[in-house]
């Protein structure tokens, strides 16, 4: 069976926070992983017992994930494989489960800035649609329906049409915001177009350079070489240009990790600074996991920022609607008397 839908971070956070518990108490990882099956939902519970079934048969975890198809992101078979290779299989898995806690707290911070102009938005299209219901009960000298709005939209019929557009547009939006994030990951125009903005451009090359900076120190306080370790890298941030062939080629011809990522030209200069701190210290590890935590203060401000970018749009949109159905109600009321006054 082939599993193409990737698990929810929250989800697999839990997972992986629980796995890392039971095997740091001594619990063998088949046991755990058993244990996990029967706490997920129903819909992820087949690539689950794919999982289990390949560890039952003596596979390693990352090896039993590849067999799960898209349900496991990269960075975490990945990940999940540097444990397998080093012993550190407790360790990896708390770590990877503390990275993704931290990428769900900077989504719900996000999420939670649009959720009073999404509120607000609600209410607006459901007040049209009350004043569209409304004006097919009001008649003229004819004994036909007035068009208070001036949509062409008056009565039941309206409202269901304004329903239909209005879901339509609902439809579209959602379609449009999985293309934008499918653009998004394969660097096409969504990122060239979002990441020049001051706001949301900053905010996502702060999480994407925290992500990078997380990835990375995992991957080096595991000891893997500096290609290993931008391969693990890329996983996670593919808008940050770095060639891992290219990497190594410079490292072996002298020169140091923080002298590529300067070449790359898609690393602020705070992460190669720390990087040479780290290289300098032999702390990598450690100075990479600090920045990542700055880094991912900053992204959180910065989102939440857009958030209130985004509700001072929706409030001026939604402001600029009402004061339309005003003028529109206003005008109707004026053409009225104008020709009772006629």
């Amino acid at each position: 069976m082939a599993y193409t839908a990737q698990m929810p971070t929250k989800l697999l956070a839990e997972i992986l926070g629980r796995m890392a518990l039971s095997l740091a108490a001594g619990i063998g990882v088949r046991r755990a992983w058993k244990g996990e099956v029967e706490r997920v939902p129903r819909r992820w519970r087949g690539a689950m017992e794919t999982v289990g079934q390949a560890l039952g048969a003596g596979e390693s975890l990352s090896e039993a994930m590849a067999l799960a198809g898209e349900t496991f992101p990269p960075l975490i078979r990945g990940m999940v494989s540097v444990g397998d290779r080093t012993g550190h299989e407790a360790e990896t898995l708390r770590e990877l489960a503390r990275m993704l806690d931290q990428v769900v707290r900077t989504r719900r911070a996000f999420v939670r800035g649009l959720v009073w102009p999404g509120f607000q938005l609600a209410i607006a299209i459901l007040v049209i649609g009350f004043l569209i219901w409304v004006a097919g009960g009001i008649r003229d000298e004819q004994n036909k329906p007035i068009d208070i709005l001036g949509f062409g939209l008056v009565g039941s019929a309206g409202l269901a049409a304004y329903l239909s557009i209005v879901a339509f547009l609902a439809i579209a939006g959602v379609v449009a915001g999985r293309m934008a994030v499918a653009s998004w990951r394969r660097s096409g125009i969504v990122r060239r177009v979002v990441s020049p903005l001051p706001v949301i451009g900053s905010a996502a090359r702060a999480a994407e350079a925290a992500a990078w900076c997380r990835a990375a120190s995992l991957a080096s306080a595991a000891g893997l070489d500096a290609g290993t370790l931008v391969r693990l890298g890329a996983t996670v941030a593919p808008g940050i240009p770095l060639d891992a062939d290219r990497v190594e080629r410079r490292l072996r011809e002298g020169a140091t990790l923080a002298d590529t990522l300067r070449e790359s030209g898609g690393f602020p200069p705070a992460l190669i600074e720390g990087v040479i701190a780290g290289e300098l210290t032999g702390n990598t590890a450690e100075v990479l996991d600090r920045l990542a935590r700055d880094y991912d203060e900053e992204a959180r401000q910065r989102f939440e920022a857009s958030a209130q970018v985004a509700g001072f749009v929706v409030w001026g949109l939604v402001a600029a609607l009402i004061a339309l159905v005003i003028f529109r109600i206003f005008s109707f009321y004026v053409g009225a008397i104008q020709a009772l006054a006629g």
